[in-house]
């Protein structure tokens, strides 16, 4: 009788085995750079982010815009384009549009700060410690 107990009890510890590996997800392959590079949104934020650094502003704020249309799947990455498009607006003397594009960087990520060096900023700096304080 114990011998058949700790058979059943043996069963049913596999099947149970059985059913939570089977339920278990599959690891999912880290995504890569050229799979950012196939979505449209992604690939326009990496154009807006060089555009940025070259110091084509016009064309970064096109791209940064058409990330955004294009529905950026990271909190993260929305928050930086609009934190960048802030940037170009601020410095382009379009204060209130800097002030919504900071506003919209929090809201698409509600963790989102400047750096020390950005907050000291002398363009944006005062507008974003005015904004988000």
């Amino acid at each position: 009788m114990r011998l058949a107990l700790l058979a059943h009890r043996a069963v049913q510890a596999a099947a149970a085995c059985v059913l939570i590996a089977g339920c278990a997800q599959p690891p999912q392959a880290p995504v890569g750079v050229m799979d950012l590079a196939e979505r449209p949104a992604e690939r326009a934020l990496l154009a807006g982010l060089r555009a940025y650094d070259d110091g084509q502003y016009a064309t970064a704020e096109k791209q940064f815009q058409a990330a955004l249309a294009a529905n950026l799947a990271s909190p993260r990455d929305r928050a930086a384009a609009h934190k960048h498009l802030a940037f170009i607006y601020c410095t382009s003397q379009r204060v209130a549009a800097c002030e919504a594009a900071f506003r919209a960087a929090r809201a698409a990520d509600p963790g989102f700060v400047l750096d020390a060096a950005e907050r000291g900023h002398p363009t944006w700096g005062p507008v974003y410690r005015r904004v988000l304080p």
